[in-house]
């Protein structure tokens, strides 16, 4: 079932089933699914990032998995560019590109008015003297004196977006926070669809997913990782579990230390999502454990 120049947008936090309902709404709609998570763009980070199995992958055409290596930088504004450029190619053909990710930023990237202030290397190179001379705690309370909004939304151990956030105001003399769109869509038809799990029930899931990928092997993803240059990359080191893991190759922890700070991390992180996508008004939310899961958010799509 196509739909002429159909966006749709499927959102959520971890381990909420995201992946699963966008695979099964594309198997509905002669659809395609374009990736809006930012560690699922590298190659090699499978089990960390619950990217979709093989048979998921097999089932519909999937775009931007795979496609940098972990000594590269991900960078939102390039990654807009090519998401775009996806969706455009899925229509052009027409296919719905059903856009997949728990990332608020990098799904409102795609999807909103949002262009990026330029950047300036000696600015940049500042305030990350700055971040190795005071630490990530001081700076992110340098943030949240200058821009409270901004900080609100930043993790204090996502240094890089601090510090981008200070480049920001620095260079433009607004709050971050301001650079952000209102909610409006470059696509005239988009649907946005949430899946709604209560708290309770997300914590337990979260454990139990990060249960899954030790047992997977996730810490042999990582030490083959480390291999390839892991921890050289500015970007994907840095993702929750993977640090964890990294760590305790390193010695700085126990393994036991390393798994209940990666559940400890994700549990903060779909908190932290949740809340963002909560903002946006235009989210239709579905109960995740809808039997008729697919068929509701079809309705939605198509009515």
């Amino acid at each position: 079932m196509s739909v002429p120049d159909r966006v749709v947008s499927v959102v959520g936090p971890t381990a909420s089933g995201k992946s699963s309902l966008a695979v099964g709404l594309a198997q509905r709609l002669g659809g395609e699914i374009v990736n809006a998570d930012s560690m699922q763009l590298y190659r090699g980070m499978d089990i960390g990032t619950a990217k979709p199995s093989v048979e998921e992958r097999a089932s519909v055409p999937h775009h931007l998995f795979d496609v940098l290596d972990v000594t590269e930088p991900a960078a939102v504004a390039e990654f807009q560019g090519q998401a775009r450029a996806a969706i455009a190619d899925c229509l052009a053909r027409g296919a719905t590109p059903v856009l997949v990710g728990g990332s608020a930023l990098y799904v409102r990237a795609v999807v909103d008015r949002l262009d990026f202030p330029g950047t300036d290397p000696q600015v940049r190179d500042h305030w990350k003297a700055e971040l190795a001379a005071r630490g990530p705690e001081a700076l992110h309370a340098e943030l949240a004196r200058r821009d409270p909004a901004a900080a609100a939304q930043i993790l204090p151990t996502n240094d890089r977006r601090v510090v981008r956030a200070l480049e920001v105001i620095d260079l433009t003399g607004e709050p971050f926070a301001a650079t952000m769109p209102a909610y409006e869509s470059v696509f005239e038809h988009l649907t946005m669809l949430g899946l709604d799990v209560p708290r309770e029930v997300l914590d337990v899931r979260l454990t139990e997913r990060v249960d899954q990928m030790w047992a997977a092997g996730f810490v042999d993803e990582v030490r083959a990782l480390r291999d390839a240059g892991l921890e050289d990359g500015p970007t994907a080191e840095r993702a929750i579990g993977y640090q964890q893991i990294l760590a305790f190759l390193r010695g700085e922890t126990t393994e036991a230390e390393a798994r209940e700070a990666t559940v400890t991390g994700t549990r903060k992180f779909a908190r932290r999502q949740d809340r963002l996508f909560r903002k946006d008004p235009r989210i239709h939310w579905l109960p995740y454990d809808a039997p008729d899961l697919v068929d509701r958010a079809l309705a939605i799509v198509v009515g």
